[in-house]
Formats: structure tokens, sequence, C-alpha cells
């Protein structure tokens, strides 16, 4: 698969809670080859190197891809100044993203944080066989909820200090829901921690994973070293770029 780099516009922009920006683009050639779990490389004024953002969704009738980021330093800060009819300067789609398996299967997808974003285009596939396990910080924090829950997934949420949903992390909802019943697949996004426990919990149920990481990159491609991470291939520890190899990986290869 190819990638696209150009200037694309905003069709639409909003706050979803304090210092989280969710924006439409209008870009048909990246929407039209882009898969969930993939992302895009975006260029911010007055920096040189580029900001990785999730697909958060993809609309192929629109001709649109939906961006949910969140303002982590001055990059970011300034990709949040754009506004509806400006031009977003993107480099995708990029990665390798989650397998889909038939719409019929048993999926539960675990996102925590901004890692909740990129798990949307993953669920919207399964539709109502999705069980959708979010966590935040604190209710404020909650964002996306109702888009998994418009998608018919049944929707699951918990807050560390349990200002919202359950009391705790989403590994405490993800153990519940497999007493509850067999799963075929988990997906997974957030930070490393989480995506540790959400691997031990699902080995010991016999569930396969498929976990993204989150790292800083450089190039976006594989060509500098930015965002190499320790995985097990053929039972050698190995050295692979979240960027090129994932960064969508099996749980069982990720050395946590």
């Amino acid at each position: 698969m190819s990638y696209i780099q150009s200037l694309f516009p905003i069709t639409a922009k909003k706050e979803l809670a304090p210092g989280i920006f969710d924006y439409t683009v209008y870009c048909p050639p990246i929407a039209s080859q882009a898969a969930a779990g993939q992302f895009v490389h975006i260029r911010a004024d007055g920096f040189t190197l580029r900001r990785p953002i999730s697909l958060c969704q993809i609309d192929r009738q629109r001709q649109t891809i939906r961006l949910v980021f969140e303002v982590r330093g001055g990059g970011t800060q300034e990709m949040s100044h754009l506004s509806v009819g400006d031009s977003m300067d993107i480099l995708g789609p990029l990665g390798n993203g989650f397998p889909l398996l038939s719409p019929e299967n048993k999926v539960i997808v675990v996102g925590g944080g901004i890692g909740v974003p990129p798990m949307v285009e993953t669920a919207a596939h399964y539709g109502k066989n999705a069980t959708a396990i979010i966590g935040f910080r604190n209710s404020q924090a909650v964002i996306l909820k109702s888009d998994f829950e418009s998608l018919g997934c049944d929707t699951r949420l918990a807050t560390d200090d349990g200002s919202a949903g359950y009391h705790g992390f989403v590994s405490g909802l993800l153990k519940e829901r497999l007493e509850q019943g067999p799963a075929d697949l988990i997906c997974a996004c957030g930070p490393m921690p989480m995506l540790k426990s959400v691997v031990s919990i699902a080995q010991q149920a016999n569930v396969p994973t498929k976990v993204s990481l989150e790292e800083r990159m450089g190039c976006g491609v594989g060509a500098c070293l930015v965002c190499a991470c320790r995985t097990v291939r053929d039972g050698k520890e190995i050295f692979t770029h979240v960027c090129k190899d994932g960064p969508v990986f099996d749980g069982d290869e990720v050395v946590f």
C-alpha cells in the first residue's frame, strides 16, 4: 500500500474535552485506502517533525477521515489552532492496523485515555457484537462514549476516581466481561501498563490479542530508529519499528 502526502481541507472541528480536539478532514485518497488502526503523520507549522495521529474513523462515502488528539506539546498545540476551512498537511495512511474478522465474531475493544479514538473504527466493524471497554482519569476526561453506543456496542466505562462508570481500571471490566462469556479477539490501545494487563488477562482466558503501541516517532515510515520497541519473533527478542511493523502487534509478541 502506498501513502499520500498533501494538504487537505478541514470540514469540521470541535473540542471533546479540555485539550482534546476532534477534526474531520476531507481527503479522498487517504480515506479510500485507510484501515482501522492505521495512523497519519501531520505537519505542524514551525515544527520539523510530524505528529502521528491515529485514525478515529474513516468515512469512504463522504471521503473523510476523523482525527482525535490531545494537546501534549507545542506541535499538537499548533495543530489545535487550525480551524474549519484551513488545510492540514497529512502523510498517510501509515502502519499496520487491526485485523478485521467476520462481523459476527465477538470482539472486545479496550481503550485507555487518548488510546480510545483508534478503537472506534474497529468497533464499527462489529457493531452489536463488540464490547467497548474504555477508561479515563475522571468524568471530565471521558470522550467518545456516545460514539460506541451509537454503533450498538456493549459500552462499559471506567474512571480511575470513580466519578463516572466503574471505579477502577479497564482491567477490572475486562475480567468481568470475560467471566460473562467467551470472545474471539481483544483489540487494545493505551498506556503500556494497561496493555500489559490486558494481554495478561487475555492469556489467562486463552483469547488472542492485538495491541496498538503508542511511541514517539520521527519519520513515520521506518527510516529512523526513534520508535523502536522490543518484540519476540521466532523465540528471539528483536527491535521492531512501531511505525512500520506496527503500530498493531500480537500481544504475545510485545516485551512489556
